[in-house]
């Protein structure tokens, strides 16, 4: 086994080894609104996942660069307000130009003609394309700090308020999301990307 001690790591490699090695991530496509200007962001991130059920809760971890806050970040602080999209053939494209860095006044949407659609329980508005999108308010905000006190990453643990899923992927009588029909993209590390395949079921023990 080749062995790296992370204290000699540069924040290069261990983005690196991480993104390389916890994969397939899903992608979280995320909406805000800059109370300021209207302007509406979008743009992608893989550090997210589930966190809870019986308050349908979700994580969603925003790296600084260069110790600047992203836009999103920015904007979810202020308004406490979000709608992430989950991504598939139909939207990869579209996602992939909003993480092009932008002015915070630019939108992504109005640049890449991105269609949208209001939402019910938050200002910030969808993205009508997504097979699945989730209206959510921030829960509560964690800044993770370096050993030298300075912010990296902020780290946001938002509550779902409303979820809307495509007709074709998701059964009605089991409500279950049909996950062939989905057919997600995953993000692996660099410009790789995946589909989920090759399912299959496992008991668990009782």
């Amino acid at each position: 086994m080749l062995h790296y001690p992370t204290n000699n790591l540069s924040a290069k490699q261990a983005y690196k080894f991480l993104s390389g090695s916890i994969i397939p991530r899903p992608i979280a496509w995320v909406t805000t609104l800059n109370d300021k200007t209207q302007t509406i962001n979008a743009a992608p991130f893989s550090f997210f996942n589930a966190a809870a059920s019986d308050i349908p809760l979700v994580t969603l971890s925003i790296i600084r660069r260069n110790g600047e806050i992203k836009d999103t970040a920015q904007n979810i602080l202020a308004t406490k307000e979000l709608v992430i999209h989950l991504v598939n053939d139909q939207v990869v494209a579209s996602m992939n130009q909003t993480a092009a860095s932008l002015k915070a006044d630019q939108s992504e949407i109005l640049i890449n003609k991105i269609a949208t659609i209001p939402s019910k329980s938050v200002a910030v508005p969808g993205i009508k394309a997504a097979p699945i999108r989730m209206e959510a308010r921030l829960y509560q905000y964690v800044p993770i700090k370096n050993h030298e006190d300075q912010i990296i990453t902020d780290l946001f643990i938002v509550e779902i308020t409303d979820f809307y899923f495509d007709e074709a992927i998701f059964d009605k009588e089991t409500e279950y999301i049909l996950p062939k029909a989905f057919n997600p993209i995953a993000r692996l590390a660099g410009n790789t990307y995946a589909h989920i395949d090759g399912l299959f079921d496992l008991k668990r023990p009782d």
